[in-house]
């Protein structure tokens, strides 16, 4: 076996900062270049952003070199990052506290769809070979008081050195960080370090805080709650499912043909997403918090949408394609039918979104009251997009058969999506079908709103989860469609054509929970007419938006 000669833990943090710096942050180093330009000045703030990076990464490294702690650090940075360093690479996200907790929270199903040979070639080579070496490379620590000694010293000079570039580029420097803010996201490994400190800080910050219930108040309105027949309102989530790609939004491919025939279906144009990620977007949408007040610590303990409607005297039921409903249906019946053994419609441990569907006659049949059903669908979800739907669906040819996006062409990748979307659009129609069947006796309706976007390569990104900030559109802009039934219709006292007069007004997933109290004519203080999407198109007689403002004016 080889040896290597000793080095003391001042060279060995310098070279494991140059290591970290420059083989992980390949990603950093081609953006940078991107927004700065090649040669001269570009060339010359990139170099001062590097040292300045090194800088820091030596005087962390310092502070942790110690006998017993410093390879077992740097062993898991390097593994870690390596894994980092391949999705950022290879998909384009960022690192914050929202991608972390995406992660944390998803199930095993979609990690597995995510892991390919190439993340394990970025595992072997980039973290379990340096490892070895480090391992194998014998560090001469000196006495414990000449030790503290060397790290001061190595620490005043990091620091000097950091001063004097930020000094000598001072101008450049400022304006690249205060323009450019998702730098800080890319820098590995900072930004999975920052992410996982802002991660646990939440999760402390959830325990802490008491559970709260909001509507305490809300009843429906008498002449609903005792009219005939009863209403199922079925509100489907999507999953991933971005506007850009619906056909009956516009696009240029029929995305969605069944749909399109579907009549009396309200297609809204101009909705937005709360968060780019399912973690964000479901219990914000379910909430009252809104997207610019809305905190993943305070939605964790505090009840939402489901939990108001139960109390006003609803049914409320959950049925699960997917990761799970994030903390909204915690106090409601839920069923996971995400593992179910259908030999037609489930295999490797996935089902497909017809799955939903299955039992749903037999669940309307025994309706006993009003009732809210939320169907959440596995939709869209990357990067493994070929397998959400079944093979009678991929009308859009070549399909990309891995999840190793950036090795598909671009073609491919969008034609895989167009036909989960094809699938959606079949899933969707059907289920209007069954519940037209039923609207003599039963006043049924349909929302079906997908939780965020999906990026497809546009600006190298790919998948979803971007900071909302610097979020493209396609992440954020979502289809809304609404489908009332007749008597739906006559017992909630809404009126389809109106809405089809509003499809174009701007909607975000804000509305979700005030437009849905209105709809069923719940009457509560934490109601707000305002972001009611159907108070414009409710009759006189519908009471709900006039029960709120008579509440709101008591207040």
């Amino acid at each position: 076996m080889f040896k290597l000669k000793p080095v003391r833990p001042e060279t060995a943090t310098v070279l494991a900062s140059v290591f970290l710096l420059v083989v992980f942050n390949v990603p950093l180093w081609q953006h940078l270049a991107a927004i700065t330009g090649e040669g001269g000045a570009g060339t010359q703030l990139a170099l001062a952003f590097a040292i300045m990076l090194l800088g820091v990464f030596n005087i962390v490294l310092t502070i942790v070199a110690f006998p017993i702690i410093f390879k077992p650090v740097l062993t898991v940075l390097f593994l870690t990052s390596a894994s980092v360093t391949y999705f950022m690479s290879h998909y384009g996200v960022l690192m914050d506290v929202g991608m972390l907790r995406n992660l944390v929270e998803t199930n095993i199903t979609e990690v597995q769809g995510l892991l390919s040979p190439m993340l394990w070639v970025y595992v072997l080579l980039l973290g379990v070979v340096p490892s070895v070496l480090l391992w194998k490379t014998p560090i001469a620590y000196r006495k414990v008081h000449r030790q503290l000694v060397s790290k001061a010293l190595v620490g005043a000079g990091s620091v000097a050195v950091i001063a004097v570039v930020a000094l000598v580029d001072y101008q450049g420097l400022s304006s690249l960080l205060r323009n450019h803010h998702e730098l800080r996201l890319m820098v590995v490994p900072s930004n999975y370090i920052g992410a996982s400190i802002a991660y646990v800080r939440e999760q402390v910050s959830t325990a802490r805080q008491p559970f709260r219930a909001i509507g305490e108040d809300a009843v429906r309105a008498v002449n609903v709650a005792s009219n005939a027949p009863k209403s199922l309102t079925v509100l489907v989530v999507g999953e991933s499912a971005r506007a850009e790609n619906f056909g009956i939004l516009g696009y240029e491919r029929e995305t969605t043909p069944q749909l399109a025939q579907e009549q009396g279906l309200v297609a809204f144009t101009d909705v937005h997403s709360c968060g780019t990620e399912t973690a964000v977007s479901v219990p914000c949408m379910f909430s009252n918090m809104g997207r610019k007040q809305y905190k993943a610590d305070i939605a964790k303990n505090q009840e939402g949408l489901l939990d108001v409607l139960k109390r006003a005297g609803l049914d409320v039921v959950w049925w699960d394609n997917q990761s799970g409903c994030k903390g909204t249906c915690d106090r409601v019946t839920l069923l996971d039918v995400s593992h179910d053994r259908d030999p037609a419609l489930c295999a490797d441990n996935e089902c497909g979104d017809e799955i939903l569907l299955q039992g749903l006659q037999a669940f309307i049949d025994h309706l006993s009251k009003d009732t809210v059903l939320v169907l959440h669908q596995m939709g869209s979800h990357g990067p493994e997009y070929f397998k959400r739907y079944p093979k009678a669906f991929e009308k859009f040819t070549p399909v990309c058969k891995s999840n190793a996006l950036d090795a598909c062409s671009r073609e491919s990748i969008v034609n895989g999506y167009d036909n989960t979307l094809l699938y959606t659009d079949h899933v969707l129609a059907r289920l209007i079908d069954v519940l037209r069947s039923n609207q003599d006796h039963l006043a049924t309706a349909m929302i079906y709103l997908s939780d965020h976007g999906e990026s497809l390569g546009e600006y190298n990104l790919f998948l979803h989860g971007t900071p909302y900030m610097l979020a493209p559109d396609q992440q954020k802009h979502v289809p809304l469609l609404v489908w009332l039934s007749e008597s739906y219709q006559r017992a909630l006292t809404v009126d389809s054509r109106c809405l089809q007069q509003t499809r174009h007004e701007p909607l975000s997933q804000d509305n979700l929970f005030h437009s849905v109290l209105g709809l069923l004519h719940v009457q509560t203080r934490v109601y707000d007419t305002g972001l009611d999407m159907f108070a414009s198109c409710r009759g006189i007689n519908g009471h709900a938006a006039d029960a709120a403002k008579q509440l709101a004016a008591g207040r």
